[in-house]
């Protein structure tokens, strides 16, 4: 088994791994959005960025290799990671006090974590279409960090290419469906799909099951994102 150093531990890993799926496995939490362990990393967030012998690198693209000294929870990098983190919540419509996915949302619990106290920058209030026409589920755009997951369960998993990226530029870049209307209902999208759970925020919704688990009851309500990272560890 080879080794690295994470923050000053050793990270056993095996040849192939990248960095994050190491840490990972060792119950070390890297602050990430886009990345899923069932999925092919692509880096798109960033957040996961830390410093490989002095150099910059996305930890979920990076090979792991035997004697490198890895900086990942240090002052600098998290100060980037919180910068990062108020774009993603002025750039769409995040409200945490009145979304279903309170609680239960990556991009809130990761905030937490990083102590994000405020957005910081003035709001974009994007004007996104938001797709109810799916008899079990309702899709709200305005939620969406681009973190494509829903297109790559969708292809990957479900065989299906429901959804696609399209767009360019920091308003023009969104989620589209794939289908002749460009609405949910005229796909064979199912409650069933990997697609339908993938979402790290609160864009895919089951309809009829809005706030079933309480507020102080939901996943992230219970435990730091960072501490279920270790719970998971073998």
């Amino acid at each position: 088994m080879n080794i690295f150093q994470l923050d000053g531990e050793d990270i056993p890993f095996r040849a192939g791994q990248t960095v994050m799926q190491a840490a990972t496995r060792h119950g070390v939490y890297i602050p990430h959005l886009c990345w899923h362990p069932d999925f092919a990393a692509h880096g798109s967030c960033k957040l996961c960025t830390v410093k490989v012998n002095g150099r910059f690198g996305s930890a979920c693209t990076l090979e792991a290799q035997p004697g490198m000294n890895v900086e990942n929870r240090t002052t600098e990098l998290d100060d980037k990671r919180r910068t990062m983190l108020q774009m993603f919540f002025v750039e769409g419509n995040h409200f945490c006090p009145s979304c279903e996915k309170s609680g239960n949302c990556a991009l809130q619990a990761t905030a937490y974590e990083l102590k994000m106290m405020s957005p910081h920058f003035d709001m974009f209030y994007p004007d996104r279409p938001v797709d109810a026409s799916h008899p079990d589920v309702l899709l709200d755009f305005n939620r969406c960090i681009m973190c494509s997951l829903c297109v790559t369960a969708s292809r990957e998993v479900d065989g299906k290419h429901v959804f696609a990226m399209g767009g360019r530029g920091i308003l023009g870049r969104r989620i589209h469906i794939n289908s002749e209307s460009g609405k949910l209902a005229d796909t064979d999208f199912a409650l069933t799909d990997r697609a339908a759970s993938i979402c790290p925020v609160g864009v895919i919704l089951e309809k009829r099951r809005g706030f079933a688990v309480p507020i102080g009851e939901r996943k992230y309500d219970k435990s730091p994102i960072s501490a279920q990272v270790k719970e998971k560890a073998p």
